[in-house]
């Protein structure tokens, strides 16, 4: 009878209701997830990088920073079983500055920081079809640059915020009102300013501005503003997200943007910020379409920005290849196919379809995070060595705009 009349009270729930029980239930699970794999407090931390792992990121050999680990120059690692030096990623930094003083010569590549006159690069990660990578292809190259040195912003634009998830923030608990970059580009005397919405991160030299679903109201309120003319200027809907980026310039060298899966004013504000574009591609016919679509939306939308008075300078615009599967003769076709129509636009590295990605991204981590041999040394080794490559080929093109 118990059960019956649960049916019954089921089948008079309305639609919206049932989907708001339903993600509550799920939430809720994710939370009780999120407790189980990081205790005690429910928040990320990262491991202790090798010093083999650390002689490779800062360009050094692995006796030389045990001859530093005996002279008691630089950070001081600790040691484990069998004398096994580790360090964690503020070491690495602390390590980067000294040898940039140690090596004067070499300092540009071990403290790659922009210098004076070196114009702030915002990099848009963008496309509208799922599947495509684009929130692992964010991470990937924020948490890269920031191992190589650069100090990162990484901005989550989408509602849905994989991308904050992925920093160890649970958008429906961990994030509330007014703050998200909405917060700093809303219309009322609620905005505020950026740098009071940044969020450290427990990957150190990257900061985040978190998403979720209240990114959606600039979507809705800007429509208003417009018909009621209250923008001039800065305050043009296109230049919000610009602009709010300006307060905080000068504390980071990138500022790598998620883009939301739409082509909406979200987007149109991270277009005109931009000063370089990535777009993702899966290298499947339906997917190609689709990307064919998207860039030509995507002209609309520029055209309408420089007509308004918006500038799109982007210093670059790549095409960058993900979930690519070298051994598919059809994705070979297609990758062969898009160099032949894009030449250098598209990225020679491609990265590959790997079981290591997938099996990191369950935990919310990603392989600059695991252990070597958490998903298979072998696999795990074939994914960075790709991920690596694409991302070694923007940080090019990012000292290529600063005359290095």
């Amino acid at each position: 009878m118990a059960i019956l009349a649960e049916d019954s009270a089921t089948m008079s729930e309305t639609a919206s209701a049932r989907i708001t029980r339903h993600a509550g239930i799920l939430s809720g699970q994710l939370r009780s997830l999120a407790t189980t794999l990081f205790p005690p407090s429910a928040s990320k931390s990262l491991r202790s990088f090798t010093s083999g792992e650390v002689a490779r990121i800062a360009g050094v050999s692995d006796g030389y920073l045990r001859q530093l680990s005996l002279d008691g120059l630089g950070p001081t690692p600790a040691t484990g079983t069998g004398g096994r030096r580790s360090y964690t990623l503020g070491q690495i930094h602390e390590l980067r500055e000294y040898l940039a003083t140690a090596r004067p010569r070499e300092a540009m590549e071990f403290l790659p920081r922009r210098r004076p006159g070196d114009k702030l690069q915002i990099i848009t990660v963008a496309n509208f079809k799922g599947g495509s990578a684009k929130t692992t292809t964010a991470l990937y190259l924020s948490q890269y640059l920031a191992l190589a040195g650069f100090r990162v912003l990484a901005i989550d634009l989408d509602p849905q915020a994989s991308l904050s998830a992925m920093f160890g923030y649970q958008p429906e608990f961990d994030i509330g009102a007014n703050e998200t970059l909405y917060g700093a580009i809303r219309y009322d005397e609620h905005r505020r300013p950026l740098r009071e919405i940044v969020r450290p991160t427990y990957f150190d030299g990257i900061g985040l501005v978190p998403g979720n679903l209240e990114l959606m109201e600039f979507e809705h309120t800007t429509p208003r503003a417009m018909v009621e003319r209250r923008e001039r200027g800065h305050d043009l809907f296109f230049r919000r997200v610009a602009s709010a980026i300006d307060q905080v310039a000068d504390e980071y060298d990138v500022i790598v943007i998620d883009c939301p899966p739409q082509l909406g004013y979200l987007t149109m504000g991270a277009l005109n910020a931009a000063t370089a574009m990535l777009v993702t591609i899966h290298p499947q016919m339906v997917d190609v379409a689709s990307m064919s679509q998207f860039l030509l939306m995507t002209s609309d939308l520029m055209s309408v920005i420089e007509e308004a008075g918006g500038r799109l300078d982007h210093d670059f615009i790549r095409y960058v290849i993900t979930r690519h599967d070298p051994n598919d003769v059809p994705e070979a076709q297609i990758v062969a196919l898009l160099r032949t129509l894009f030449g250098s636009d598209v990225l020679q590295a491609t990265v590959w379809k790997s079981t290591a990605i997938a099996n990191a991204g369950l935990t919310k981590q990603s392989l600059y995070e695991l252990e070597r041999g958490a998903v298979g040394r072998g696999a795990y080794d074939r994914a960075l060595e790709s991920v690596d490559a694409v991302n070694a080929e923007i940080a090019q093109l990012l000292k290529k705009v600063w005359g290095r």
